[in-house]
């Protein structure tokens, strides 16, 4: 099943409890969604678009060689690709627990709506929650984002390739998380389902 949408920002119209929030944004039916901290963290407070601080505009560079993207910039040009945040409301420094709690139904709709086969979370605790909620990896409070970077963890109908946070990038992240977004892209990273078996036919019917 596809999404019936061209919007780009905000394909759901998701109204969450903030005055000011930096919506999801990119294309409706990716196949990858990358999933930061929030806007204090990673940017859009002005563009309205995720991940355009200096930090999140070398991930977007990274995301556009390895053909995630077709263009990074303040809009960037999304192919197969979906950005969003953890806690999308812009607040005064670090959100609270509460506050992450309370946004949590918000990125779970959207996650879920977009149904992406690769999840990419950016940052420790993007990291933390993904592998928490959507793999049945246990996580461990000395969690090592350095050490899982761009490293693939098979999660509950999902791909899941932690992202060290682009802003404590050492010498060969950007390049290891490129070189291995590539491979997985040569490879068949769709996570479907065959339910052919049970219709009339020979014909396969694959369904995320």
């Amino acid at each position: 099943m596809k999404n019936v949408t061209d919007r780009t920002t905000n394909p759901f119209g998701m109204r969450p409890p903030c005055e000011r929030y930096v919506a999801g944004y990119g294309d409706a039916n990716a196949d990858f969604h990358v999933v930061g901290d929030h806007p204090g963290v990673h940017g859009g407070v002005t563009s309205g678009v995720p991940f355009t601080n200096e930090a999140g505009r070398r991930l977007l560079r990274a995301l556009a060689d390895a053909d995630l993207l077709e263009s990074a910039g303040e809009g960037p040009v999304v192919n197969r690709t979906f950005l969003s945040y953890l806690h999308m409301c812009v607040v005064e420094g670090t959100p609270t627990e509460a506050e992450y709690v309370e946004m949590e139904r918000f990125f779970d709709a959207e996650l879920r709506a977009i149904a992406a086969h690769v999840l990419l979370p950016v940052g420790e605790r993007a990291i933390r929650h993904v592998l928490g909620q959507y793999t049945a990896r246990r996580v461990t409070p000395d969690l090592d984002a350095a050490t899982l970077h761009a490293t693939e963890i098979r999660g509950s109908g999902f791909l899941v390739y932690p992202i060290r946070d682009p802003s404590e990038w050492g010498e060969g992240d950007e390049e290891t998380l490129v070189e291995s977004l590539q491979r997985l892209q040569a490879g068949d990273f769709y996570r479907e389902v065959d339910l052919g078996r049970f219709m009339p036919g020979d014909e396969p019917y694959r369904v995320r």
